[in-house]
């Protein structure tokens, strides 16, 4: 058993008007604002920290990233208990399929949410294993050793071209009439351990912070406040969101 850290921010910005990101951490949903939480994985069957970068038009970013979130919290609380790894994850395929279909066809209703979406990267406990989840180009990061590592893979054209010119243009997220969303979805409870710290992001972290100077603040113990600060400092281009969670062992 763990004990589990955890700050995160979410900040609009130097040069967006709004902010469309969003994180859910366990039961709080954090927007322009910051938290930080700390409990105890014996205490916990179940717990869900997951970020969405919103896109769209208006305001839609954002209301898609808060309803992907909010569907997702309840998802995950009403999941029933003992799913082998193959169930729990035919489940969270279908979810995607749902959730897919639900921020489209708001978009079709409402002309102001046409072509809204969001991108999605989370980490989910569920009865003592650990699961990452990614659809779109928000990251998850693990620190380990002193040494930083991506563990998602970004579903952009720089990824699917090797050519980093297509900047911010993702072949997959939810909504945005993408028909044929996928969602990453990988146990990795084996790396999941004391001392190790890993970082949920959205592109204004990481289009502003190289991974370089991302390992050195995380390596100073920086929290997820600071790091978004760093981004700002930087140009703070877009909105900027992350979510740091330290793990430690239970004493």
């Amino acid at each position: 058993m763990s004990k589990i850290t955890i700050t995160a921010s979410s900040r609009v910005g130097c040069i967006r008007s709004n902010n469309e990101d969003m994180i859910l951490v366990e039961n709080k949903y954090v927007r322009s604002e910051a938290c930080d939480l700390q409990f105890f994985t014996e205490n916990k069957d179940r717990f869900i920290v997951a970020l969405a970068d919103g896109m769209g038009g208006h305001n839609a970013g954002e209301v898609a990233s808060e309803e992907t979130l909010r569907n997702l919290h309840f998802f995950i609380h009403d999941l029933p208990a003992h799913m082998s790894e193959g169930a729990l994850c035919e489940a969270m395929v279908e979810w995607l399929v749902s959730i897919n279909k639900i921020i489209s066809s708001r978009g079709v209703a409402d002309r102001k949410l046409q072509e809204m979406g969001t991108t999605l990267v989370g980490i989910l406990y569920y009865e003592g294993n650990y699961f990452w989840m990614n659809c779109g180009d928000s990251r998850l990061y693990m620190l380990s050793d002193g040494k930083l590592k991506q563990i998602t893979t970004d579903h952009s054209l720089n990824v699917m071209t090797g050519v980093k010119r297509h900047s911010n243009v993702i072949t997959n997220c939810i909504g945005a009439g993408c028909t044929t969303s996928f969602l990453d979805f990988t146990e990795f409870t084996n790396d999941v351990k004391a001392g190790c710290t890993f970082l949920l992001c959205s592109d204004g972290l990481s289009d502003m912070v190289d991974d370089e100077n991302i390992e050195k603040l995380l390596n100073e113990g920086k929290d997820a406040n600071a790091l978004c600060e760093a981004a700002i400092t930087a140009g703070g281009f877009d909105n900027v969101s992350a979510c740091v969670v330290a793990v430690a062992e239970s004493h």
